[in-house]
């Protein structure tokens, strides 16, 4: 039996890029993954194929809910299986790590502690917001606030507090906040004093008020929320306008619809994240093994028999790859035919497995592939191997043939329609007619069409008509003209650096209109 261990990680709280290295690897190999609903959805991409997840909901304060989840850690622990389980911030801040990892010693079930970053640090460094700094004070108290889901204010001296001249951090639910102002002023803190509440800390939608406790006092009652969110009181919140760094970011604010296969999504939306916008992940497609592989296996297995290789997608290229390299071969059968890869993204994914092509047409469209590869010789009698998508278009190959290339199509993939939803799926329909998008991306003609055959021909106009839709190229753009979809932004360069570039760059130059 494997050692039985369970690992309790803290993922910081909310950048999913914010677990660290060792929690991310600790998540990667569990047979099981527990995780609380504040947790990032997409750290569980990270599980392992074939791993247990399990949504125990809130972390919640009561007792017997508590000890349903740590008796489940242990009893999956005792089936010998690794386990993860995933905390909001840091499981020793706030937090029931403690009592999860003493049940664990009581029963003789080993544990580590993976410690993650705690919002009362996070949260105020993304809203331009140090803790500590020379001068600002010589303590830093974090006060327990929202995190057992209470609606009191913490029941601490706040007069004694006042006294330190330090910086105070609390975590407070919308009934908490003007509670925790008003024993402020009450006792000692200075109305003109400076603080900064910070709501969806380190995500996209962050949202920072500040102002002086006086002023955010009457922020709170002007305007309740129940959301929880981070205060920060003391002299450091008065760095906030010098040192915001977060929510100044070209797509901040910006929410942006991905239409990309899940598993080939991480590209785009870490990309947009990393530009500030919040990405709204919405398969239209995922991509499928062919029905028959035995055509794509003989295809593989006598690569070097071909004169060119023609690769139109970096998905035909990693299931070309898998074929050839589970087989008999190797990366050396590839040495024989010239390689072309129709767009940089196609060339890139052939990088990847240390294979430099001999040709990327300028023109990306299938209609100059011929053109470009016949500039390397003649074709006529040209062997030529195109392995492409099930629904992909013949243009490339009839144009081959139209000039004597002997042409072997194989189905490398098939593309389908994704029809099935998961429970935190979103609402995008909704999100569209409430004008809550931004933008849509698609990154093929295939998400173009399956977006029209769910969300319906006649209804896809009026739903765009107020969005700016972003496509990856031109055969993509050709695509959603065929079916009355407008075109706002398209790349000079076919990639998915480019696309979000332009995505930038078109919402810089709207700002800059409108200001």
């Amino acid at each position: 039996m494997r050692q039985r261990v369970v690992y309790l990680i803290g993922t910081g709280p909310g950048d999913p890029g914010l677990i660290t290295v060792n929690g991310l690897n600790c998540l990667r190999v569990a047979d099981v993954v527990v995780y609380d609903h504040l947790v990032p959805r997409r750290l569980l991409q990270h599980a392992r194929t074939g791993a247990e997840l399990i949504d125990v909901g809130t972390a919640s304060p009561q007792a017997m809910a508590q000890e349903a989840i740590s008796y489940l850690l242990a009893d999956k622990a005792r089936e010998g299986k690794i386990v993860a389980r995933l905390k909001w911030g840091d499981p020793f801040v706030f937090d029931r790590g403690g009592e999860e990892a003493l049940y664990l010693h009581e029963q003789g079930v080993a544990f580590e502690i993976i410690p993650g970053i705690p919002a009362g640090v996070a949260v105020p460094a993304y809203a331009g917001v140090p803790v500590t700094y020379p001068g600002g004070g010589d303590t830093l108290t974090l006060v327990r606030g929202f995190e057992d889901e209470s609606r009191t204010a913490p029941d601490v001296d706040w007069a004694s507090l006042a006294r330190l001249e330090g910086t105070v951090v609390c975590y407070a639910g919308g009934h908490q906040l003007p509670r925790i102002l008003e024993a402020m002023r009450s006792h000692g803190w200075p109305a003109a004093g400076q603080a900064v509440i910070i709501y969806n800390g380190t995500l996209p939608s962050q949202e920072t008020i500040a102002g002086t406790i006086e002023e955010l006092l009457a922020a709170v009652h002007e305007a309740p929320r129940r959301a929880a969110a981070v205060l920060v009181v003391g002299r450091v919140a008065g760095f906030r306008e010098h040192l915001r760094w977060y929510d100044t970011r070209p797509l901040f604010g910006r929410r942006v619809l991905v239409t990309r296969p899940r598993a080939q999504a991480a590209e785009l939306v870490d990309r947009l994240a990393a530009l500030g916008a919040d990405s709204v992940e919405a398969p239209m497609i995922r991509i499928e093994p062919p029905d028959d592989v035995e055509p794509l296996a003989r295809a593989a297995a006598t690569a070097d028999a071909f004169d060119w290789i023609v690769f139109s997608s970096a998905n035909a290229v990693e299931a070309f790859m898998m074929m050839l390299l589970d087989g008999t071969r190797d990366l050396r059968a590839l040495k024989g035919p010239r390689l072309c890869a129709v767009g940089a993204g196609t060339a890139d994914a052939l990088a990847k497995y240390g294979i430099k092509v001999d040709l990327v047409p300028r023109e990306f469209r299938a209609e100059g592939v011929m053109t470009a590869m016949a500039e390397h010789g003649s074709l006529k009698g040209a062997r030529v191997l195109l392995p492409r998508a099930d629904i992909g278009r013949e243009v490339i190959a009839n144009d081959l043939r139209g000039v004597g290339a002997v042409v072997t199509e194989v189905t490398a993939y098939r593309t389908v329609l994704q029809d099935s939803q998961r429970d935190d799926d979103p609402d995008v329909y909704k999100m569209l007619l409430e004008g809550r998008l931004d933008a849509v991306t698609f990154t093929s003609a295939s998400a173009v069409r399956n977006f029209v055959r769910i969300y319906g021909a006649d209804q896809v106009a009026d739903l765009l008509k107020s969005t700016v839709v972003a496509v990856i190229g031109p055969v993509t753009a050709d695509a959603a003209a065929q079916l009355g979809i407008p075109v706002t932004i398209q790349p000079a360069s076919y990639t998915i650096h480019a696309l979000v570039d332009a995505i930038a760059a078109h919402f810089a130059t709207a700002k800059a209109t409108n200001v």
